[in-house]
């Protein structure tokens, strides 16, 4: 192992981090692209309390809650190729399982886990609105989904923004997992530019930079964008 702190070798391990940053960044983005409206979704049937269908929702946050993502991680990477063999020899459909590149798994990894954390947000957020401007606007001639787009939503986001910006942020340092998925992000490039001098706190030294600055200006433009909606709130 290496014995001295190897300056160096930092701006080799920073050059590959900075080409994991599209990777983690992208894995972030559709995974809120997807997870945003499906959560939303169940935090309204939720609020509606429907019988079986609401229990299930909430079935299934709790096991998000109660889990380590690297072990939701390690069951769905898993589980889901075998799932789709069985189902694929089933109907004889030919396709080679095991080619599918592993950011897809990703995808679904962190949607599943992320979808089921912003359901609470959205639900509670969502509370914090009084359900007398639905009705007020439906007597005005809006239909749910013009009322919900033009007067609950950006009401709720105010609400919800500061967990939201929290679970964003926990998003962004969780991509770091990917490299149990040997997806090329940020932590797998740096560690392995590392493997040939052993260079591993150097390595961690500029993950955790490199890591800190994303997470810092994510924040600071949701931070804006929180400042932003709070025009939209009742007096």
């Amino acid at each position: 192992m290496a014995s001295t702190f190897d300056v160096n070798f930092l701006g080799e391990a920073f050059r590959v981090a900075m080409l994991g940053v599209p990777v983690t960044l992208g894995i972030t983005l559709i995974t809120l692209l997807l997870s945003v409206p499906i959560s939303f979704y169940f935090a309204t049937l939720r609020l509606k309390k429907i019988p079986v269908v609401s229990q299930v929702i909430a079935v299934y946050v709790s096991f998000v809650r109660g889990t380590p993502i690297l072990i939701q991680i390690f069951i769905i990477y898993n589980s889901v190729p075998i799932l789709l063999k069985m189902l694929f020899e089933t109907y004889q459909i030919k396709f080679d399982i095991y080619a599918i590149h592993p950011i897809w798994y990703a995808f679904i990894i962190f949607t599943f886990s992320t979808t089921a954390l912003l359901v609470e947000v959205f639900r509670s957020a969502l509370s914090t609105v009084d359900k007398g401007q639905l009705e007020a606007a439906n007597a005005v001639g809006l239909t749910n989904f013009q009322a919900y787009r033009r007067i609950i939503i950006p009401q709720m986001l105010g609400a919800a923004m500061p967990n939201m910006t929290t679970n964003i942020i926990n998003l962004i340092k969780a991509t770091s997992l990917g490299y149990a998925l040997s997806l090329p992000e940020i932590t797998l490039n740096v560690k392995v530019a590392a493997n040939a001098g052993y260079n591993y706190i150097e390595a961690y030294v500029v993950i955790f930079f490199v890591y800190l600055a994303i997470c810092s200006l994510v924040e600071y433009a949701l931070k804006k964008y929180e400042r932003h909606l709070l025009r939209f709130k009742l007096v």
